[in-house]
């Protein structure tokens, strides 16, 4: 007993090591978009960052966090040659993150007009000079989810959770820098802020891996490369393939949102960034936290077949997750006018910008529990190597999502992509629900905790309404 209270303090401390260092981050991303709303607004200029910005973070998502990890991490557990394996993948990914580059480098119009194609082509040569340096982030963050799967291996969260701070610190001085100039040369500013960011994210997490003592893994790895050892990544590549479909269902859903969102009309695409960022928030704060510091203990628990403990951890984080994830989908949903305000209506960012952005960021919210679910259940199938079935997951609700866009796009506007987007969550949700079995699903939920989670969000549903109207007379 008093094991299994150490294991749980441990599994609490992982997350709250996570949670926090997401938060600082968090905080500052907002002080950062409150600054770029002031500074830009919502218009052509900012429209054309986000374009920029969103292109890197788009593969970076796609190739980094979610699929790499969920590949790297049981190939790396398994593998009996950690730093040959470590040290391949590094190498083999680094050359073709480089190629990557150089070709969005050379066709930085095409890239630009297939992310937004209904922008028209003055806006695409405008957007162009940035884009190719924003892009430049993509090559120093994949080195980083490399090295932070290597800590998460050793159970060091704290240096990933912070650094994305760094980026936010280096945006923000680049807004600092900017201040009295055009809008302009306020997104060329921000565009060497991300490359900025990038670098000292990179720093970081070398000093983290020679504290740890991972780094001798990658010296060691290449130098047996180099005498051309056996690097043993079977099977590791094919897992990553199906990883990157896999593990990026919402990655894409955004890319799709705004390749519609380009079409109506000057600031629809920074709406939905504000309101999405929001909606990032609490996501990234207990779904993805909760799930970073689970991954490799139900990893080597189920290398170990040791499935009881395994769902054990999952009915921990279940009941832990879904209660964090309905209060925050309930503040969002009741208090989406007051905090579009409160954060962003400032500067060159207008009422009638708030008004347009609250009814967005509800229906974003509505899709708040079923991913955060979703990527803890999925968690499952990754550290059972399935992601080929992760996979047809994906495009399945990617299918959907496409069709819910078309569909809800004219009636609704940019509020119909994002609930287009939260309703394919929820097919998202209920398709690992059935991959992971109805039976371990029933066996791990506990109907005291969740009465007692149902009445704690019916107060606060009572509270928020008072407080709502009470505020409304300020505002």
């Amino acid at each position: 007993m008093k094991g299994y209270k150490l294991k749980r303090f441990k599994f609490l401390q992982g997350f709250f090591s996570n949670s926090i260092g997401i938060l600082v981050s968090r905080v500052l991303g907002f002080i950062r978009d409150l600054m770029t709303a002031s500074v830009l607004g919502a218009g052509l200029w900012s429209d054309i960052f986000f374009i920029a910005f969103k292109l890197p973070n788009l593969f970076r998502r796609l190739f980094g966090e979610g699929a790499f990890t969920q590949a790297f991490m049981p190939g790396f557990i398994s593998s009996n040659k950690k730093s040959r394996f470590s040290a391949s993948v590094l190498l083999r990914f680094s050359l073709f993150i480089l190629f990557l580059t150089l070709i969005v480098n050379i066709f930085t119009p095409l890239f630009t007009k297939f992310l937004a194609l209904g922008f028209d082509d003055k806006t695409i040569n405008m957007a162009t000079l940035y884009v190719r340096l924003n892009f430049w982030y993509l090559t120093f963050i994949f080195l980083v989810t490399l090295f932070a799967s290597m800590l998460q291996y050793k159970g060091h969260f704290a240096t990933t959770a912070f650094s994305t701070a760094l980026l936010n610190l280096a945006m923000i001085f680049s807004l600092v820098l900017a201040q009295g100039k055009t809008q302009e040369s306020a997104v060329l500013y921000l565009s060497i802020g991300v490359i900025v960011g990038g670098v000292l994210q990179f720093i970081v997490h070398i000093i983290a891996l020679h504290y740890t003592k991972m780094l001798k893994y990658l010296k060691f790895g290449f130098i047996a490369l180099w005498r051309k050892k056996d690097a043993k990544t079977k099977g590791f590549y094919k897992n990553f393939f199906h990883g990157v479909i896999g593990s990026s269902a919402t990655q894409i859903s955004s890319f799709i949102e705004t390749w519609f969102a380009s079409f109506l009309g000057a600031g629809a695409i920074s709406y939905l960034y504000y309101t999405n960022r929001i909606f990032q928030l609490p996501l990234a704060l207990f779904a993805i936290a909760l799930s970073t510091a689970m991954f490799p203990k139900i990893s080597k628990a189920i290398k170990a077949n040791d499935d009881k403990n395994a769902l054990n951890l999952l009915s921990n984080g279940f009941h832990f997750l879904l209660a964090l994830l309905l209060f925050s989908a309930i503040g969002g949903i009741i208090l989406n006018f007051e905090i579009i305000w409160l954060l962003f209506e400032r500067g060159e960012f207008l009422r009638s910008d708030t008004k347009n952005s609250a009814f967005i960021l509800s229906m974003f919210m509505i899709g708040l529990v079923p991913f955060g679910l979703a990527k803890l259940f999925s968690l499952f199938l990754y550290a059972k190597m399935k992601q080929n079935i992760a996979a047809k997951i994906a495009i399945q609700s990617l299918i959907l999502n496409i069709l819910l866009c078309a569909v809800l796009v004219k009636p609704l506007g940019a509020a119909g992509l994002a609930l287009a987007s939260s309703l394919g969550g929820f097919y998202l949700l209920w398709r690992n629900l059935v991959e992971f079995g109805f039976n371990n699903f029933l066996a791990i939920i506990r109907p005291k905790k969740i009465a007692f989670i149902l009445g704690i969000c019916l107060v606060e549903i009572l509270v928020l309404l008072v407080f709502k109207d009470f505020i409304n007379g300020y505002i």
